[in-house]
């Protein structure tokens, strides 16, 4: 019987999509004029190349990603100025991040059907502990027991088992007894389903994004309305 729903946060209770493509092109662009190229397409060939390296791994600091860029180009730069730019980064992104238009009604139905409601995210990157932007929602906030920032206070991030395990742990319950809802295949799905949760893959189709080519083996959906079509939420989570 499932008691709690998980959730992961970006792309998932709300949409920055549009904001991590800016975001991305400032960060380029400033990269690019301070490196002082001539070969813009040399240049993002390396930068994702560099970039794609760091998300494999979970890390999503810009500062640290430019600096690796950097370091490629045999260049050092300030830290304070990479320090600066991650900070105008996230804060792009959070100036163009909204709330996807049904996550109030589906957290606020969830916990009227008695399910115990728990976010798991990924830390942004920056240096400040405790600031991810889940704090900027506390209309959202309100509703969940349990907020785990992975990747900060020496829990690692997703899809590592610690931080869906210490969810688990907090909120008392066994791992089949949990849904877990997340747009990213590798930190969310299967990260969620390696520890025995019931992970269900929110491919939003308000979000314009190249999604892996998987063959998916979970319940797939396209809002977050569409979870209370599994057969497994058709019961509330009351015991």
């Amino acid at each position: 019987m499932i008691r709690a729903v998980v959730f992961d946060f970006g792309q998932t209770l709300v949409d920055s999509a549009d904001g991590f493509r800016a975001a991305e092109k400032e960060a380029q662009e400033k990269a690019f004029g301070a490196l002082g190229l001539a070969d813009r397409e040399g240049f993002l060939e390396v930068y994702r190349r560099i970039r794609n390296d760091f998300h494999s791994r979970s890390r999503f600091s810009r500062r640290v990603i430019l600096e690796a860029l950097f370091g490629h180009y045999g260049r050092t730069v300030d830290p304070a100025l990479l320090e600066g730019w991650e900070n105008d980064y996230w804060r792009r992104i959070q100036a163009m991040t909204r709330v996807f238009p049904e996550t109030t009604a589906v957290l606020e139905a969830l916990r009227n059907r008695g399910y115990r409601l728990a976010v798991i995210t990924n830390a942004q990157g920056q240096r400040n502990v405790g600031m991810h932007r889940i704090g900027n929602y506390p209309e959202l906030e309100r509703y969940f027991e349990t907020v785990i920032v992975a990747g900060e206070a020496g829990i690692p991030a997703k899809p590592d088992p610690m931080p869906f395990c210490l969810c688990l742990a907090k909120l008392d319950i066994a791992a089949a007894e949990a849904l877990y809802v997340g747009d990213d295949w590798r930190i969310d799905i299967l990260g969620s389903e390696a520890v025995g949760m019931h992970p269900v893959w929110l491919r939003h189709r308000s979000v314009r994004r190249n999604w892996p080519d998987v063959e998916a083996h979970v319940p797939v959906i396209g809002t977050l309305e569409e979870i209370f079509n599994l057969d497994c939420l058709s019961k509330g989570g009351k015991e």
